[in-house]
């Protein structure tokens, strides 16, 4: 049974939100602020209602002006490594300066990909309580009952 999603017309509107303001972007690159607008507009959305939005959204998204962070348009991006193990892209928003670091690792996988974020599948899973906490019954000694019911069934026969 598909479970019922809470709130979906706020992530529908979110949704809606994030689509404009990449529409506002490639039709007029300029047009920074009326995107800048509605990405802070489905910011608040989600903090007043509590709600979580995927990583990717926030991934493209400025924490610190709401701003949308598309390459060579609204952010700059680079590569760059800490060591000779982690790899990370740098982006940076041109309107605001705030970087963020993202691991550039492709054996990553992020914790609501996993199988085991899904809520669906560890209901599933669980049985309930462990036998362990199960009260113990009294285990019915069938062997006297049976034996009268093979006997019976071979004197019938």
């Amino acid at each position: 049974m598909a479970s019922i999603l809470r709130d979906k017309e706020a992530y529908d509107r979110m949704n809606y939100l994030y689509q404009a303001a990449h529409c506002v972007l490639s039709q007029n690159p300029n047009n920074v602020e009326l995107a800048r607008f509605y990405c802070s507009t489905q910011k608040t959305i989600a903090r007043r209602l509590v709600l979580r939005q995927d990583p990717s959204v926030k991934r493209t998204m400025c924490k610190k002006c709401c701003s949308l962070l598309i390459p060579g348009v609204t952010a700059t991006t680079r590569q760059r490594r800490k060591n000779k193990k982690n790899r990370f892209t740098v982006v940076r928003c041109l309107g605001c300066g705030q970087t963020k670091n993202l691991l550039n690792n492709p054996d990553h996988c992020l914790w609501a990909d996993r199988p085991e974020a899904l809520l669906e599948q560890r209901e599933q899973s669980d049985p309930g309580p462990s036998a362990k906490n199960q009260p113990k019954r009294p285990k019915a000694d069938g062997s006297k009952s049976s034996k009268k019911r093979n006997s019976q069934s071979s004197t019938r026969k």
